[in-house]
């Protein structure tokens, strides 16, 4: 009896373990599985040093563009409500297919409408000639399509060869005159206003403006920083040139709730006003790791395990057209080097400073304790 009632007990632990077991494995699973979309896809069951770390997917790329596809029908009808804008951020490719398709449909179908007109009037004769001596023609010398389609050519590009004209006899044909003049108008005014805002956008202007392929982390007035380099390759200015940064990881609140992609300030200057910059030489922007600072606990050994993305915003005003300008690039944890600095670019020639862009990437190694900011200011005495 006693060795069943001791079986019984065994086999209840071992399904209460296994049902247990199960529901980690369902939760583990899930936040698994929304971790591999957004990039934070390390398995727990993994063991260490087992498997080398995966890629992670970046949520925003080294060029500034958002690494984000939606998908939603709703989304498409929008777009159309504000087509103006849709055009402008379409390709250049599609924008020229569309600019062309556009002008191809309006003029092949009010050519199709002067066609009709003939038709119905007794402008088109077996002869191919509308000339008779008992009736005056809606438009003289038309007689097919092609030749309808010739005339609205002709009068829409304001070429006007001659043979083919309008005539005061057809009130239809007035009005379609009127129309096509109307809505050539407004179909010239917003293809010509696409194409000039899409040449004259100010996101061109970022193409000059550049970032340092890595962040580093050393020491600066004995603290620890996180630094970045960035830089204006033209000589005309950014007018009102602010930077952010943005530290971007996935968290679970203590109440379980996982958030993905939750986003924190990280203090680049805007309590001292250092974010305002005056951008004419490649400046070192310096984040001093806190105890506000998400760094403000993490070590050389720390930085290596952990997963997050910081994203950096340069925005200003274009000096010579006085438009917004915005530059984006983003430093996955792996891009964060511990225990390096910027090599100088800045050199005093004869008579001005001189720039060397080729050494803007360069980073060199220097000495600096493997802890984290906590343990140093605790491990030293001055702090």
């Amino acid at each position: 009896m006693t060795t069943r009632r001791t079986s019984v007990v065994q086999m209840s632990a071992k399904l209460a373990a296994l049902r247990g077991e199960t529901v980690r494995e369902e939760v583990r699973s899930n936040s698994d599985l929304w971790k591999s979309d957004v990039g934070n896809n390390h398995s727990s069951r993994r063991s260490k040093g087992s498997e080398k770390k995966k890629p992670t997917t970046r949520f925003m790329q080294k060029n500034g563009r958002c690494n984000i596809r939606q998908d939603a029908a709703e989304i498409r009808r929008r777009y159309l409500r504000d087509i103006f804008t849709t055009l402008v951020d379409m390709s250049w490719r599609s924008n020229l297919l569309f600019f062309i398709a556009t002008y191809i449909c309006a003029w092949s179908s009010i050519g199709l409408i002067w066609w009709i007109i003939a038709l119905l009037s007794p402008d088109i004769l077996n002869n191919t000639s509308n000339v008779t001596s008992n009736h005056t023609a809606c438009v003289q010398n038309v007689y097919s399509y092609s030749t309808a389609f010739l005339f609205f050519i002709e009068t829409e590009t304001s070429v006007g060869y001659g043979k083919r004209a309008i005539t005061a006899h057809c009130p239809e044909a007035i009005i379609l005159f009127v129309m096509q003049c109307l809505l050539g108008s407004i179909l010239d005014a917003f293809m010509v206003g696409c194409i000039f805002i899409k040449i004259s956008q100010p996101k061109n202007r970022a193409e000059t403006l550049v970032f340092s392929e890595h962040c580093v982390i050393s020491p600066r007035d004995r603290k620890y920083c996180l630094m970045f380099r960035v830089g204006n390759l033209r000589n005309s200015l950014i007018v009102q040139c602010r930077i952010r940064a943005k530290y971007v990881k996935s968290r679970q609140t203590q109440e379980g709730e996982f958030i993905g992609l939750h986003q924190e300030d990280i203090n680049v200057g805007f309590d001292t006003g250092a974010d305002n910059l005056f951008l004419v030489t490649p400046l070192i922007i310096c984040h001093e790791i806190d105890e506000k600072s998400p760094f403000y606990e993490m070590s050389m050994e720390d930085l290596k395990k952990e997963e997050f993305e910081i994203i950096v915003i340069l925005e200003g005003m274009i000096e010579s057209t006085g438009m917004i300008c915005q530059a984006r690039t983003s430093y996955l944890s792996t891009e964060v080097l511990w225990g390096h600095r910027f090599m100088p670019v800045l050199f005093h020639a004869r008579g001005h400073f001189r720039v060397d862009h080729s050494e803007f990437h360069s980073i060199y190694e220097v000495t600096m304790p493997r802890i984290s900011m906590l343990e140093y200011q605790k491990s030293d005495p001055q702090h």
